[in-house]
């Protein structure tokens, strides 16, 4: 039985100018995610691991190589092409939440709804479904400053997954959390890969964090170092 690819990097490379001087970020580097795996992308700063995850996303281009995911080759789409893309296809957690604060926390997770064809009815059902999910039910109205760091961070997820889809990406998901509270968010992401078969990328300097995925890649100096598997799983 073939497994379904969610992800696939293909030979890519990312440079930057800086003045004269071109800086190499990724170099070569191929990877591929099955549909449904939690991997977790560690590495010191400056090994690449939020460029990668910046590609993944069609937040960004590679110099050279391909980014596929799914059917779709997302490195040679424009950016109007892209912005469609993510719309439906990507959901993308921040580690500093990055919601309106002028906004309720219905309002926050309704935003991307906003940009597909749906009606009002249609939209409600899907932010309330999601805020169900992440255990905010009772949150609807409450803004940023009324939140907890923790709640917040429910409220990113839920915004991410309102569209539903197949792909999440995280960026230091816990990395302005408390212990408890990134435990929870921990927990939660979890649940969206066992439970909703959500595949998700995650980039991390917290190994208590890595622990929790399937597979954990480590970066450095723009090149794939080390694999480790976790047992078990």
């Amino acid at each position: 039985m073939s497994v379904e690819i969610c992800v696939k990097v293909d030979h890519v490379s990312k440079s930057f100018r800086r003045g004269s001087e071109s800086i190499e970020v990724l170099s070569g580097l191929s990877l591929q995610v099955p549909r449904g795996e939690y991997l977790g992308l560690m590495g010191p700063s400056g090994s690449g691991k939020t460029t990668l995850l910046n590609l993944i996303a069609g937040l960004d281009q590679p110099t050279a190589g391909s980014v596929w995911v799914g059917d779709t080759e997302i490195s040679h789409l424009s950016e109007s092409q892209l912005a469609a893309w993510r719309t439906r296809s990507l959901g993308f957690v921040f580690q500093f939440y990055h919601l309106l604060p002028v906004l309720t926390a219905y309002a926050n997770v309704e935003l991307p709804l906003l940009l597909l064809p749906l009606t009002a009815a249609q939209r409600k059902q899907q932010v309330l479904t999601a805020l169900d999910i992440v255990g905010l039910s009772d949150r609807l109205h409450h803004r940023p400053g009324q939140l907890s760091g923790g709640q917040c961070q429910r409220v990113g997820i839920a915004r991410a997954i309102v569209t539903d889809p197949a792909l999440i990406v995280a960026d230091e998901p816990t990395g302005d959390l408390d212990a408890k509270s990134a435990e929870e968010i921990l927990n939660l992401l979890c649940e969206l890969r066992t439970q909703l078969k959500k595949t998700i990328v995650m980039v991390t300097h917290d190994p208590r964090a890595a622990a929790r995925a399937d597979r954990i890649l480590h970066l450095e100096k723009g090149k794939l170092v080390e694999q480790m598997a976790e047992e078990g799983r």
